[in-house]
Formats: C-alpha cells, sequence, structure tokens
C-alpha cells in the first residue's frame, strides 16, 4: 500500500514538473474580444521582429485623472503588454506626472485639458497623454491623444484607442531604423525659403535624412545631377516660381522612372497676399511653370482659376477703432478654402480641416494610374479665372449663395501606378545610362496650393525671426491639418511595409451613457454596495442557522 502511494506521488509530481516545463516552454494569449484590438498585425509583428535589443517605453498616464479616460489608461497598458508579450526586449513602465510637468513640458509632451462631467456637474482636468520611446541613445515621443475631427470627448477616446497601434508601431519603426530614408528639398527654382518651411521639416527631419538639392547644377553636369538625385527616396518641390528648363524637367521625370517619390505643392497662379494687405488689392494671374506636360503624362491637370468655397478659414482685419486702440475682427476669406480630407484613406482619415490658400483645380486624365482624391472642396465653390483683380473689401460683399455651385473642387491626389517617363516618345534633353521608359509601382501626391506647407513667422521684441507652427495661424489662433496632413503624405510615401495602413483600423467601443448613469446612479450603487451586503448578511443567518440545527441534535 505504500509503495503504491509513493509511486502515485512520484507520477504527481512528474506530471507537476511536465506540465510546469510545458507551461514556461509555450506561452500564449488569446483574443477574445468581438474586433480582435488585441491581435497584432502582421505590420506590427514585422516590425517587432526586428527589435533585438532593449527598447524602454514609459506611459505617464498614471495618477489621478477623470474615471472615463481610465479606459485610455487600460487599453494602453492591455496593448503594451501584448507588445511585450510578443518581444521581451520590450519593458514598459507608467509614471505619473506630477512632480515632472514642467520637464515633460520642455520636451514637447504638452498637457491637455479636458472637460469632465461627473455626478452632473462639469469640471475641467489636466492629463499627459504621452509615451516616451527609448532606444539605444535615441528616444522619441508617442501621442496618446491625436489632435483629430471629433463630436465629442468619447468619440476623441475612441479614435486614440483605435490610433494605439498605429502611434507606437509607428514610433518604434522610426527609432530602430539603421538606415534612415533619403528626402530631398528640391531649391534652384524660386522654392519657399527654408524659414518658411522650417515647422515641417524640421518634424520630417527626425525620421528621415533630410538635404537640400538644387537643380541648378543641370545646366553644367546634368548626367550627375541625375545620379546624385537618383540617391533620394523622396523630392519634395513646395511652390517653384520659375519657370522649370528642359533638362531639369527631365531630371525630375527620371528621377521618378527610377522610382523616386515625389511630394509637389504648386501653385500655378500667382497670388501675393502680402501685396494684397499693403494695398488692399492685387492682380492674379497665371504662372507658367513648363511643368503642364510633364504632369499631364502622370495624368493630372492643374487649372489657372482659384476656387472661392463658402467653408473657409478667416482673416483678421483691422475694422475700427475706439480711443488709440485698433479693433481686429476675424471674417471667412473664401479665397483660403477650409477642406477636409478623404475619410477612406490612410492620409487623411481623422485629420482636421487643412488651410489652402489661393488654391486652384485639378482635373484627373484617364490612364493607367489609380488616382485617389485626398482633399476635396465644399460643394458651394465658385471658379474665379484669371488674370483678375481681387480687393480686399470683397470681404464684405453680401454672400449669394446661388453664385456658388460650382461643387466639389479637387486640390490633392494621391497617384500610384505604373508612371510612364514624359520622355517615351520625346528627343532626350540629354543622354544617360540611368534612362527608364517607366517606373514599376511608383507613389506620387500632387496638391494644387504652394502655401499648404507655408508657416508663418513671428519676430519678437528684438525683431528676431521664428517660425510659426504650420497648424496654427498667429492671427486668428484657428487650429488647421496642414503638418499632420503633409507628414502622413510623406510617411505613406516612403511607407514600405503599410504601417500607415493601421490608422484605418476601426474598433467597437462601448462608451458609458453618462446622463442614463447618472439618472440611474441610486439604483446601481444598490447593486453594487447594498446588495452583495445582503446577500453575505442572508447567507451567513442560513449558514449559522442549519449549522445550530445540525448540531443541537
Amino acid at each position: 500500500m505504500m509503495n503504491k502511494n509513493v509511486k502515485n506521488s512520484v507520477f504527481l509530481m512528474l506530471c507537476l514538473i511536465v506540465l510546469n516545463f510545458i507551461n514556461q516552454s509555450f506561452y500564449k494569449r488569446f483574443d477574445l474580444t468581438q474586433d480582435k484590438r488585441y491581435t497584432l498585425s502582421e505590420t506590427t509583428n514585422s516590425v517587432l521582429s526586428k527589435i533585438n535589443k532593449r527598447l524602454y517605453i514609459t506611459v505617464y498616464l498614471e495618477g489621478d485623472f477623470p474615471s472615463e479616460f481610465k479606459r485610455l489608461q487600460v487599453e494602453t497598458r492591455q496593448y503594451l503588454e501584448e507588445l511585450s508579450a510578443e518581444n521581451t526586449n520590450i519593458k514598459i513602465n507608467f509614471e505619473a506626472p506630477d512632480e515632472q510637468r514642467e520637464e515633460l513640458i520642455k520636451r514637447g509632451m504638452l498637457p491637455s485639458k479636458l472637460t469632465v462631467e461627473e455626478a452632473g456637474k462639469l469640471s475641467e482636468a489636466i492629463i499627459f497623454p504621452w509615451a516616451e520611446i527609448s532606444f539605444e541613445k535615441k528616444s522619441t515621443l508617442v501621442s496618446l491623444l491625436p489632435n483629430t475631427i471629433v463630436a465629442s470627448q468619447d468619440e476623441q477616446l475612441q479614435k486614440a484607442i483605435e490610433n494605439l497601434e498605429y502611434s507606437f508601431s509607428n514610433a518604434m519603426h522610426s527609432i530602430t531604423q539603421k538606415k534612415q530614408k533619403r528626402v530631398a528639398v528640391i531649391t534652384g527654382n524660386g522654392e519657399l525659403q527654408d524659414m518658411y518651411q522650417y515647422n515641417l521639416l524640421s518634424e520630417v527631419v527626425k525620421k528621415y535624412r533630410l538635404a537640400k538639392f538644387t537643380l541648378d547644377s543641370v545646366a553644367t553636369n546634368p548626367q550627375q545631377t541625375l545620379k546624385d538625385l537618383t540617391s533620394f527616396n523622396l523630392a519634395i518641390i513646395a511652390k517653384p516660381t520659375q519657370k522649370f528648363t528642359a533638362q531639369e524637367k527631365f531630371t525630375l521625370d527620371q528621377f521618378i522612372a527610377n522610382g523616386g517619390k515625389t511630394l509637389w505643392m504648386l501653385d500655378n497662379v500667382q497670388a501675393d497676399q502680402d501685396s494684397l494687405f499693403a494695398n488692399g488689392k492685387m492682380l492674379a494671374y497665371p504662372r507658367d511653370l513648363n511643368l503642364t506636360d510633364l504632369l499631364f503624362s502622370y495624368g493630372v491637370r492643374i487649372n489657372t482659376s482659384l476656387i472661392k468655397d463658402l467653408y473657409a478659414a478667416k482673416i483678421s482685419l483691422a475694422t475700427g477703432k475706439i480711443g488709440n486702440q485698433t479693433q481686429f475682427q476675424n471674417l471667412d476669406w473664401f479665397y483660403h478654402p477650409l477642406v477636409r480630407g478623404n475619410p477612406d484613406h490612410a492620409i487623411t482619415k481623422n485629420i482636421v480641416p487643412v488651410r489652402l490658400r489661393f488654391a486652384n483645380q485639378i482635373d484627373t486624365l484617364k490612364n493607367n494610374i489609380k488616382k485617389t482624391p485626398l482633399l476635396v472642396s465644399s460643394l458651394l465653390t465658385k471658379k474665379i479665372g484669371t488674370p483678375n483683380f481681387i480687393e480686399l473689401q470683397s470681404i464684405a460683399d453680401k454672400v449669394v449663395e446661388t453664385d456658388y455651385n460650382d461643387g466639389n473642387q479637387l486640390f490633392a491626389v494621391l497617384l500610384e501606378g505604373d508612371f510612364n517617363s514624359a520622355y517615351k516618345n520625346r528627343i532626350k534633353p540629354f543622354e544617360t545610362p540611368l534612362y527608364k521608359k517607366n517606373a514599376i509601382q511608383n507613389k506620387m501626391v500632387v496638391i494644387s496650393d504652394g502655401d499648404v506647407g507655408k508657416n508663418q513667422i513671428l519676430k519678437d521684441d528684438e525683431s528676431k525671426i521664428q517660425p510659426f507652427d504650420l497648424n496654427r495661424d498667429k492671427w486668428t489662433n484657428q487650429e488647421f491639418g496642414n503638418k499632420d496632413f503633409l507628414l502622413n503624405t510623406i510617411d505613406y510615401l516612403l511607407d514600405d511595409i503599410g504601417l500607415l495602413q493601421l490608422r484605418n483600423k476601426t474598433l467597437k467601443i462601448k462608451i458609458l451613457d453618462k446622463q442614463k448613469a447618472f439618472k440611474e446612479r441610486t439604483l446601481w450603487q444598490f447593486l453594487n454596495v447594498i446588495l452583495p451586503l445582503i446577500v453575505l448578511f442572508v447567507f451567513g443567518f442560513v449558514f449559522n442557522y442549519l449549522r445550530r440545527k445540525k448540531y443541537t441534535k
């Protein structure tokens, strides 16, 4: 009998050891949510597979903040646990920002002010919805509450949770990249000066190698210029004002034919807002950049008419004086369309409206290139032919809505596919061994406004020039989505693994009905607090009664 017990005990111990070994060797988490929100995409798994050293993620969603935003904290923690379970090199830490708020602000982590409704009362709370990723000697920030188009704070919370995978995967991919892709900012044809592109390019340089590239050298050594340009992955052409020569056009064409991505920000009409404010009126006239045939071969044409849109940004104008104080008023300026992005594309999903200034209309042409509209006007538009005088005083004209009946106008388009060279059946301006007739699976974005990436300038008391935030107007304080749109565009053009597609992720998150919860709070307090005590009391009473009855016999 004793031997049998020993054998059973030994067998049981061996079984436990084997089970423990299996448990340690084979680890699996199961996602039982309906929308599979904790199931990592192939793109994210690809990013994680390349992290072979310690990567630290510090999240500043800890401490006392609104209960509804505890949801964001919980969802963030659970998502990061999935990352850590997939790759043990990822270490997670949640910290309260209370004692380091000033330091966090200096490092670019600006707080968010929230309106909180509790017990039927409204109050304000400040949170720091940020995470910091550190890898080797590099670090980067992740915003957990991105600026999006939302109708309510609950919707903002949902968008933030949907954006978690993209935000962290994008940041991890960027910080662990050993070889950064190269971006050329084209100069030589009167493009925007550095100070007007600073706010955008200072963000681009955080992820990519950035360099100015002049096309002036084409005149003396075109073959070498083309060879040098093809070493870049993307070319940004921001508001050129001077004609492109045949050799310069051919250089850009062959850059594209050799696989280079391009971001065009073009004005086909000369319209200077500084001149308008200085003189009260200006002459808007067509600008010949000599790019029409080049763009035509890719399937687009930028027209020379200006678009007025009743859904427009505001400008600040002096409307009078009270004593010695000039009074300013923010008025709708229909030449500055405020356009919404395509909600079905990763570049423009959830971005706030983008401000354009004296924008032209784009026509698309039939060819084998896939064309996806990115920025489109409202229905209430009016085309203004050029040349034409534009007067500032027209802002006071009475609006006749029936005059604005030209419908939606296209301002930005994504082109994807096999681009034929514009010089396929033409005489080439110069010979080069790099010549190709077409590009295989290339991408470009064409925007019919050169000012879409132009930031304003501030002058301090010492007359020092400082670039202003591209997403904000310094006079009206309106917020726009220009910088987010352009950064997403650059990321998409340079994205080889489908990271930006994670922005299309949609989750079904059930949000608490606050009004219903407030009305029924007494019932739920009873069910959650009083009823368990009653059940416990009844159970104890019955248990004692039965126990006494049993042992008194």
